[in-house]
């Protein structure tokens, strides 16, 4: 009989492929936790603990339908620590004659696997991870010919495409986008939903982890690891923000308060970036939700959710896929500042950032405007090397996989692909943060003073980033009213803003 061996990568969790439709006792699916996947950056340990669970749980459900699965654990005696030593090993242990894989997520991972095939003497192919709603290269058809990659135009595209909250070529309720509708701060003694949490017991697999040197940042309660690990858990956390918290989802999607780490956000992008969920039956769950409660959840909620699913998560990956691999080493404003040291801490004096990376340290988990507004914006203000921010957002996040996180990093907040996905830097001074959360009124540092004593970081590092990068932004439309502000301000002033921005940057580290 000849054998095949199936390779199932850790953000393929997706038990919904078509190669589990039937099982057939000559493919033997293999998985493994591996040193080069642990070691290419440093992750967050509940990074680490989230994937292998998951990894394990899915190997288990395999078993259980009497697949053959051959799992390979971190510290295996047999572990030859990457995926092609590993799987050369297989082929000749159990005289494997096919090799089969499913198209990775990661430039990286795609172009190890098809260097490796080009060395085997069997045969090999590869098939679709059958997991999201266009293929890699359809964004760059899309907008082929254009010298402006426009989200709205590719996700109006998506919307008719695959008949998302349409009626007929028509939008529902006649708009597109209701974004303007969703940026509102937080009322001040309004209590969020509290989060559902797991209480998963990971504890086995942090033992092993410590048997090893790798590397990791942050903390984890092993004996209640609050992510989900299979895709029970997934459903029952999408279900539980369909119904707990999607009628305030994008009233609240921008807003940002001390000491609420969940908010109403779904949280269910880990479960979908390793696939245990689809991005189809997301929407389909919203979409049937606001249906049966129209009522109670407005359509501006609902609108804000499914963007974010069918436009703006597939917008990335069709970038990623079509500029990569320059992508990953774009600078466009030559950016060369190292990381602040409190990144890896949070022990700074702004209380916006503190919590931002406290947060992130705590639950490996920030929401977007925490990432893009707060830890991204000083990042872009302080002139760090998109290096350095993008080895860190990888890392520390657990839904963080290249395809989805460089997009969004070195594009989306730090600008260093010079417009290819945002058309503006997104930058702010005290006043945007102030306006979308309740940190700054407890500060040590005063939102509305820009120079002097206890002057808050951001607003002189703001002005500082306009003057020093006028050359490149000074004709762009978006921020021209920026320009005229900095233009017709006092000379004096323009200095002393300037010498409290070098200030604080030559003793970044004691901010």
């Amino acid at each position: 009989m000849k054998k095949t061996v199936r390779l199932i990568l850790g953000d393929q969790l997706n038990s919904n492929h078509s190669w589990y439709e039937t099982v057939d006792d000559s493919i033997t699916y293999v998985l493994m936790e591996i040193r080069t996947e642990t070691d290419y950056a440093t992750h967050h340990i509940q990074k680490v603990l989230g994937f292998f669970s998951a990894m394990r749980a899915f190997a288990k459900e395999l078993k259980s339908k009497k697949n053959n699965v051959i799992y390979i654990q971190l510290n295996d005696e047999n572990n030859l620590q990457s995926f092609d030593k590993n799987i050369d090993f297989l082929i000749t242990e159990h005289n494997f004659s096919r090799f089969e894989y499913q198209f990775p997520d990661e430039y990286r991972v795609d172009e190890h696997l098809k260097n490796f095939c080009k060395t085997l003497s069997i045969s090999s192919s590869v098939v679709d991870s059958e997991h999201f709603f266009t293929t890699r290269e359809e964004l760059g058809i899309f907008f082929e010919g254009k010298k402006t990659f426009l989200l709205e135009s590719f996700y109006r595209a998506m919307r008719k495409k695959h008949d998302v909250l349409m009626e007929g070529e028509k939008p529902i309720n006649g708009q597109w986008n209701f974004d303007s509708e969703n940026r509102k701060k937080l009322p001040k003694n309004h209590k969020p939903t509290p989060a559902l949490i797991f209480n998963n017991d990971v504890s086995e697999i942090l033992n092993e982890v410590k048997k090893t040197n790798i590397k990791t940042i942050g903390s984890v309660d092993a004996e209640n690891f609050v992510w989900p690990i299979n895709r029970e858990q997934s459903l029952v956390l999408l279900d539980f923000f369909v119904k707990e918290c999607l009628h305030l989802f994008g009233s609240y999607q921008d807003a940002m308060t001390p000491n609420e780490w969940s908010l109403y956000h779904s949280r269910i992008s880990f479960s979908m970036n390793i696939k245990m969920i689809s991005p189809q039956e997301v929407i389909d769950k919203a979409v049937s939700e606001w249906q049966k409660r129209p009522e109670e959840i407005q359509f501006n909620q609902l609108e804000g959710f499914v963007r974010q699913i069918i436009g703006w998560r597939e917008y990335m990956r069709g970038i990623y896929w079509l500029k990569m691999p320059e992508y990953a080493s774009l600078n466009y404003f030559n950016n060369q500042e190292k990381l602040p040291e409190w990144f890896w801490t949070g022990e700074t004096k702004m209380n916006c950032v503190k919590d931002a990376i406290k947060q992130s340290l705590d639950y490996g988990y920030a929401h977007h405007i925490q990432r893009l507004m707060i830890t991204g914006n000083f990042a872009l203000l302080a002139g760090v090397n998109p290096d350095e921010i993008d080895a860190w957002y990888l890392g520390i996040y657990i839904d963080a996989i290249e395809w989805v996180q460089i997009t969004n990093t070195r594009g989306m907040s730090q600008f260093a692909d010079g417009g290819i996905v945002g058309t503006k830097p997104y930058v702010s001074s005290a006043s945007y943060i102030d306006k979308m959360s309740h940190y700054c009124g407890s500060c040590y540092y005063k939102k509305a003073i820009k120079t002097g004593e206890k002057a808050c970081p951001f607003n002189s590092l703001y002005w500082n980033f306009y003057d020093k990068n006028e050359d490149k932004l000074g004709k762009n439309p978006r921020i021209g009213m920026m320009y005229n502000v900095w233009r017709k301000m006092q000379p004096e002033a323009k200095v002393a803003m300037l010498e409290q921005a070098d200030y604080y940057l030559k003793n970044i580290n004691k901010l």
